[in-house]
């Protein structure tokens, strides 16, 4: 008949999700916006509660968007091989642009630890130095970044973590579930379901302990004000937003792991069909690596002032 399906790609039935999910991250974007640097408020709602309405409008579309491929799975129309092959082009893909996305904060961070200096003083005609808009020398290049850090890393007033503390901890704890996510992704593959639950239940578990533990460590560094978030602190910002980032990671990697656990509990994961759960083991495999290079660039040689 005409109207046969002669391909093995999987055509999805009309959608809310995209469109839901693109205004609610403008919705998001301008609370975030609004938040940061006005005190408007829009039909009456001020800049937090925008950016709130926002973020559960973005969970929302993510829960009922993934819900309805898992439910597509498990009805059997985006099993193909071509799909499936489509799903691991796109994943990889995903996980490149999350590796650009760090490739940032590390570069923010190295731009102080390795140049902290300034370059060539500007002299004016009388032989004099000029002065930048704040009245301080100014200079070529890094002009700013000079003052701020008054030509040292980690800059004056910076106490930095020892990297031998909790650091070092997490750092055991993610290996470690490393290997866990690794016997679950094996165990599924040859149909051993006990290993498979354990497995992933010791590593959600590591999970969430990695993250209370950088919970505590933030609690540490802001308590005892060894370096802060904010005023002109360019170690302090560069290291919260990489580790703090990061950290967001595993919370998101420790969800869809839960998801993945509770979705092979209920049968809907075997081992010729577990991509969703291949997917999540590769972002946490991800995760484990981004945070060796946190632990070793910016705990140790960073915080330590080993890159000058």
């Amino acid at each position: 008949m005409a109207g046969d399906v002669k391909h093995d790609f999987h055509l999805v039935e009309p959608s809310p999700w995209p469109l839901v999910g693109s205004v609610a991250a403008m919705v998001l974007m301008f609370g975030a916006i609004v938040w940061a640097y006005s005190e408007q408020q829009l039909f009456g709602f001020s800049g937090p509660w925008i950016f709130i309405i926002g973020l559960v409008g973005v969970l929302f579309t993510m829960a009922g968007w993934w819900t309805d491929v898992a439910r597509e799975s498990v009805r059997g129309e985006n099993t193909a091989e071509v799909i499936r092959i489509g799903f691991r082009y796109g994943m990889v893909l995903f996980i490149l642009s999350e590796v650009m996305f760090f490739i940032a904060w590390f570069w923010a961070f190295f731009a102080g630890a390795l140049f902290p200096g300034a370059g060539e003083a500007i002299i004016l005609a009388d032989g004099t130095q000029m002065l930048n808009v704040e009245g301080l020398p100014a200079f070529l290049q890094n002009d700013a970044k000079y003052h701020f850090l008054d030509g040292q890393w980690p800059g004056p007033g910076v106490e930095p973590l020892s990297p031998w503390g909790l650091p070092f901890v997490n750092t055991v704890i993610l290996l470690l579930s490393g290997t866990t996510v690794t016997w679950a992704h094996h165990a599924i593959q040859v149909g051993d379901k006990e290993g498979f639950k354990w497995g992933l239940i010791v590593t959600v578990a590591l999970g969430v302990i990695f993250s209370f533990f950088q919970g505590v460590e933030y609690y540490e560094v802001l308590s005892q004000d060894m370096f802060s978030f904010n005023g002109g602190s360019i170690y302090g910002s560069s290291f919260f937003m990489a580790t703090g980032f990061h950290g967001a990671h595993v919370v998101i990697g420790t969800i869809f792991l839960a998801i993945c656990l509770a979705r092979g509990l209920a049968g809907q994961l075997t081992p010729e069909r577990h991509f969703g759960f291949e997917a999540a083991a590769w972002y946490w495999h991800f995760v484990d690596v981004v945070w060796l290079f946190l632990f070793a660039m910016i705990y140790i040689l960073g915080n330590q002032g080993l890159l000058g």
